[in-house]
């Protein structure tokens, strides 16, 4: 488990000071909880995101337990360190949006017909409780050929959720090479 601390004030001299001393600023909130302001060692957060297995992150702000899902991050423009993540409390039985990563398996037949396959959603927005969410949408390219794509509509969603990206819009396809 991820062990952070709360931060006392939450201005910028503050947030520079935290940064400087190796830490990543947070800001963990949901619907009817109290919004907490925490601050994490930049690589024991990175180490507890690449170990994490499914969609939450269990985490320690101060005294309380919290389980969480990564809602958006942050990173400097230069360097490419996370500087700064919101956090929102996966409160069972809750409905709301989540971001769900796409992965593709396999090798698509365009590709050895001069394409390339073309990822145009990495993270799906679905709308439903926790308990229903998948941990990641898995897709088998291997039946694409040039110019054919799968779209939102062509997708199976779990019972009890919904994907908020109109039905039209491609989600990974194979275009021709330039």
């Amino acid at each position: 488990m991820l062990e952070g601390i709360i931060r006392e004030s939450i201005g910028t001299a503050s947030s520079k000071k935290l940064r400087r001393d190796g830490y990543l600023t947070a800001n963990i909130y949901a619907n009817g909880v109290e919004n907490v302001q925490a601050a994490f060692k930049r690589g024991d957060f990175v180490r507890a995101v690449r170990a994490k297995d499914g969609l939450t992150l269990s985490l320690k702000a101060g005294d309380t337990e919290f389980t969480t899902v990564i809602q958006e991050y942050q990173l400097h423009p230069v360097n490419g360190d996370v500087l700064h993540v919101d956090l929102r409390v996966a409160v069972p039985g809750q409905v709301t949006n989540y971001l769900i990563p796409v992965e593709t398996t396999g090798t698509a037949k365009g590709i050895k017909n001069k394409g390339v396959l073309m990822l145009q959603k990495r993270r799906l927005k679905v709308r439903g409780a926790i308990e229903d969410m998948p941990n990641k949408f898995v897709l088998d390219v291997t039946d694409l050929d040039r110019d054919d794509s799968i779209l939102i509509r062509d997708m199976e969603v779990p019972a009890n959720c919904r994907l908020m990206d109109r039905q039209d819009v491609a989600v990974v396809g194979v275009i021709k090479a330039k």
